[in-house]
């Protein structure tokens, strides 16, 4: 009994520390992936302006925005352009 428990803790340990290790890094990937979507969508814009006349800088700001909030954050982004 004592053989098991001495190696289940260590093995418990060890995966809550990969565990908290791993979220980060979810995380991190999961922004990156919204940013692109952002760049891809605010890309798309600023290619059909000469149809629509808004034309949206590219910038961190815009793409983190564009990218976390979706088609409402580039509505944000467009209004204020317009302000």
């Amino acid at each position: 009994m004592e053989t098991i428990v001495t190696f289940a803790i260590p093995i418990l340990i060890g995966l809550l520390l990969l565990k908290l290790l791993t979220t980060p890094i979810k995380w991190f990937f999961k922004l990156v992936l919204h940013a692109a979507c952002g760049f891809l969508c605010l890309w798309l814009l600023n290619s059909i302006s000469s149809y629509t006349g808004i034309l949206l800088p590219i910038n961190t700001t815009t793409v983190l925005v564009s990218g976390i909030g979706g088609i409402p954050g580039i509505l944000v982004i467009v209004l204020l352009e317009l302000i």
